[in-house]
């Protein structure tokens, strides 16, 4: 829940989702609809889906038991080096260090040297036995994730009460190294055109091009093109919607129809059980003044 999401968003999901499912075979028995649900709202649902599978595979091929292995745990659905280090360290203890943003920021700024310059396997490995000197692994890993976050902040670094500041080479250095910022926030424009009827229901299909949110029921969206022509279609209205570093410019068009595409579904307006993306549910509020 908390990759590419902040912690004061994640707390009321992540009490809601252990709340209900206790254990891991709970969590395994459930459904993908049912996941999806809980996590709406949440974004990058591919999570939520990686999180199902990966409790099934712990729990039919491992025997309820994370594997103790980096090259065993990365084959578990939605496991790559980052999650695979985290999860070694903080379940095993064991001597390893998960390699965020955060972390090769404040490795970067101790050496004072850019981050695309710096081979992190080879500093580590070089620098095990200062780095793993401690029998408290766990909390090495967890402590360098925070001290990124609250100390070695990207903007503003609090290095005057930094613990490191004695020998860190960026708090002592006239040059201080500067390492490129966020992504660059990207505009698109998108047209989404709604089918909906009588019934307050509006045609929803999975079968998009649309990369963020692939899979998910939505309207039929595509990139806009000035040159062609929505003729049929009735304009609604504009506005706007980001999703990570993506800022989406959207023209939201419609038409009453009894017949759709054989790819579409009817989706009652009024639904709230069932899984909807917060991307379509922004589409809904556009569309439901016109009942």
């Amino acid at each position: 829940m908390l990759q590419q999401t902040q912690v004061k968003t994640v707390i009321p999901y992540f009490n809601n989702f252990t709340k209900k499912y206790k254990t891991l075979k709970h969590l395994s028995k459930s459904n993908e609809k049912e996941i999806l649900k809980m996590w709406e709202g949440l974004g990058y649902y591919r999570r939520a889906k990686n999180l199902l599978k990966c409790s099934q595979q712990l729990v039919n091929n491992y025997k309820f038991k994370l594997p103790k292995t980096l090259k065993e745990i990365k084959k578990l659905p939605g496991v790559g080096e980052y999650t695979g280090n985290a999860l070694l360290g903080l379940v095993y203890d064991m001597p390893t260090i998960a390699i965020d943003g955060n972390v090769k920021r404040v490795f970067s700024r101790y050496l004072n040297k850019e981050i695309a310059k710096i081979n992190f396997e080879k500093l580590i490995l070089k620098n095990k036995e200062k780095l793993f000197s401690t029998n408290r692994n766990a909390d090495f890993v967890e402590a360098l994730m925070e001290f990124g976050a609250l100390i070695c902040k990207p903007k503003d670094p609090n290095c005057i009460n930094c613990c490191l500041n004695k020998s860190c080479k960026y708090f002592k250095s006239n040059r201080k190294i500067k390492n490129p910022g966020k992504k660059m926030i990207k505009d698109k424009n998108y047209d989404i055109y709604c089918y909906i009827n009588k019934k307050r229901q509006i045609a929803l299909t999975k079968k998009n091009q649309i990369g963020f949110l692939k899979n998910c029921n939505l309207p039929t969206i595509k990139e806009s093109d000035n040159s062609a022509k929505n003729k049929n279609w009735k304009f609604l209205t504009k506005y706007k919607n980001s999703i990570s570093n993506l800022k989406l410019n959207i023209n939201l068009y419609y038409k009453f129809s009894n017949k759709i595409p054989a790819t579409h579904n009817w989706h009652s307006l009024n639904n709230n059980k069932e899984f909807i993306p917060s991307f379509t549910k922004k589409i809904f509020k556009q569309v439901s003044i016109l009942f």
